[in-house]
């Protein structure tokens, strides 16, 4: 790679839906990362533009120009690893609760990032999100258009259940960590006393046995 990895560290607790954008250069990694529970599907969509950094204005995006999707879980095992084109919509289920780097990369050289010049990339994540296509909606007699939305809605409900789990996991965690350290802090303390304790009985010895030498009482 001509340019080292670069990678944000964005962590989009518990969002359903993330929009942001950044500039890459060529064969430039970027990522984000997700804190997911596990069995949620994620969604993406991106869109490449190239962009003038000197005249701050979009350019014509060059032929061949695409865009390597990869997506870890907290495992490091891959979940996604795919080449799209310039504008491309993306999923992937999560096996495993825990943060999941999503990483995307241009497949260009020369052909796509001009000299001077960066790739804009706007990129939308949701997260359990389960999108309802208006246009099929409008085909539909009322009742199946009642039945989809009550799926729809019975699965937020899923996603938010498994989302509480994980806070519930996540918070045990915490908790446990927390008493180990003021379990340690109070054993630390106890340990300190003994020694203080300690030194200063084998001091008032010392200082005993040079008087009853020196005959001082």
């Amino acid at each position: 790679m001509k340019h080292p990895v670069t990678e944000f560290l964005f962590i989009l607790s518990w969002s359903l839906t993330s929009s942001l954008y950044f500039h890459q250069g060529e064969k430039e990694e970027k990522c984000i990362i997700e804190d997911i529970p596990g069995d949620t599907l994620v969604t993406g969509h991106y869109k490449i533009q190239s962009w003038d950094l000197a005249t701050r204005d979009f350019l014509p995006s060059a032929p061949g120009l695409g865009m390597f999707v990869i997506v870890k879980g907290p495992d490091e095992q891959v979940l996604l690893h795919k080449l799209y084109g310039p504008e491309s919509r993306f999923t992937f289920q999560s096996h495993s609760q825990g943060e999941h780097h999503i990483c995307l990369m241009s497949n260009s050289t020369k052909i796509a990032v001009f000299a001077g010049n960066k790739l804009r990339v706007n990129l939308d994540v949701q997260v359990g999100e389960h999108v309802i296509d208006e246009s099929l909606e409008e085909t539909k007699d009322m009742i199946n258009e009642v039945k989809t939305r009550m799926l729809h809605l019975l699965k937020q409900m899923q996603y938010i259940s498994r989302q509480q789990d994980y806070q519930r996991s996540r918070e045990e965690e915490f908790r446990q960590i927390n008493e180990e350290t003021n379990s340690s802090v109070l054993w630390w303390a106890m340990f300190q006393t003994v020694i203080l304790l300690s030194v200063g009985a084998w001091q008032m010895k010392q200082m005993k046995n040079f008087f009853i030498a020196k005959k001082l009482v």
